[in-house]
C-alpha cells in the first residue's frame, strides 16, 4: 500500500480498519502514527488538510489487502490494518534506509500536481499552480501502477533469460 497508494510511513502506521473500502478500492487516509521525543509513539492528524484524502489504490494489490484484512477478520473496525512483530504499532526502525527508499516509485506518468494530490502535499512551485488532478487521473494512476507492477513480475530474471537462451 506504501508504494501503489503512496502513504508515507506514519499514514501506513495508522490505518484502521475502516479506512480502507475494498469494493472502491480506496483508502482515506485520517491519521498519522509518529515518534516525538519524550512521548514515544503518538496518533495526530496529518501535517496538513491536503493530508486529509482518499486515494484510489490499483487492482494489483486489492487482492492482497482483502486477504490481509480477512486474516484478522474478530478485529474491529478500528483496529490497525498492519502491526509490528510484537502485535503493537508498526515501528520505523530502519525501515526507511533499508526498504522504504528502495520501494518508492514516481515513474507511472503522473504529473508533480498528481502526485502532490496523491501523497498530500500543500505546497509545490509556483510554475505547478494550474495543473490539476482529478479522481479520473487518480484512478489512470493507479492503473498504470498497476500495469507497470504486473509486468514487471511477469519479466523473467536475468538467471532465467539465461537458461532459456540455452535451452533449443
Amino acid at each position: 500500500m506504501a508504494t501503489f497508494a503512496g502513504l508515507r510511513w506514519g499514514e501506513l502506521a495508522g490505518l484502521q480498519r475502516q479506512d480502507i473500502d475494498i469494493e472502491t478500492g480506496v483508502v482515506r487516509i485520517r491519521r498519522q502514527l509518529i515518534s516525538i521525543t519524550g512521548q514515544g509513539l503518538v496518533f495526530t492528524d496529518p501535517k496538513s488538510e491536503a493530508g486529509k484524502r482518499t486515494v484510489a489504490m490499483p487492482g494489483l494489490i486489492l487482492d492482497d489487502i482483502r486477504a490481509h484484512l480477512n486474516d484478522f477478520t474478530l478485529e474491529p473496525d478500528d483496529a490497525l490494518v498492519f502491526i509490528g512483530p510484537d502485535n503493537g504499532p508498526l515501528r520505523n526502525v530502519n525501515f526507511n534506509r533499508r526498504v522504504w527508499s528502495k520501494a518508492l516509485a514516481a515513474n507511472a506518468g503522473a504529473s508533480t500536481r498528481d502526485l502532490m494530490k496523491r501523497m498530500g502535499h500543500s505546497s509545490s512551485r509556483a510554475a505547478l499552480i494550474y495543473q490539476h488532478s482529478t479522481d479520473e487521473r487518480q484512478r489512470e494512476i493507479a492503473d498504470k501502477l498497476n500495469d507497470l507492477a504486473q509486468r514487471a513480475q511477469e519479466k523473467p530474471s536475468g538467471t532465467q533469460r539465461a537458461r532459456d537462451r540455452k535451452q533449443p
